[in-house]
């Protein structure tokens, strides 16, 4: 998949990391929430990447830790990190939410059960909504935060209130 290929990529091409720090990176900048991406999908990438020749490993062992592999871009690394980046720039722009499948089959459902759906959506919109200004709140005056990382928050916080303008329609 390329989003993940340019998710590691990029990762990599700031620093070398281990895949745990790459996974861990991912958590802390909730791209996970973002994109859809696992903690064993990038741990399979990197083996990948090595076994195309875009980035290669090496053995590190820090005190008594246990021995980890970390891993840097190669040339060829850089040229595809490059390449993806400007293929998937040029792609249309698709906003991919799963909820979307209900909302556009809720006419098929009872009252009843459309009511039931919207809460369990109302009710999860709450959560990714408190999540998102917490996250923002903590982040906006951070000196570590990048801003395209904050325009990602202030995204998915614009997405959330569209949602939120949609399911009071439908209440009146």
């Amino acid at each position: 998949m390329a989003t993940i290929d340019l998710i590691v990529l990029g990762m990599l091409k700031r620093e070398s990391l281990s895949a745990y720090d790459i996974q861990k990176l991912v958590e802390y900048r909730n791209i996970s929430k973002w994109v859809k991406i696992s903690t064993p999908s990038i741990y399979k990438k990197v083996i990948q990447l090595e076994e195309k020749g875009l980035v290669t490993s090496r053995t590190e062992k820090e005190g008594k830790m246990p021995e980890k592999a970390v891993y840097s871009l190669t040339d060829a690394g850089r040229k595809e990190f490059e390449k993806l980046m400007l293929e998937i720039s040029c792609k249309p722009i698709n906003i991919f939410l799963d909820f979307n499948a209900v909302i556009v089959n809720l006419e098929s459902m009872t009252k009843e059960k459309q009511r039931e759906c919207l809460d369990n959506i109302a009710s999860n919109i709450n959560v990714l909504k408190s999540y998102l200004e917490e996250n923002i709140d903590l982040k906006e005056n951070a000196p570590d935060i990048p801003a395209a990382g904050m325009a990602v928050l202030r995204q998915q916080f614009l997405l959330i209130q569209a949602i939120e303008e949609w399911m009071g329609a439908l209440n009146k």
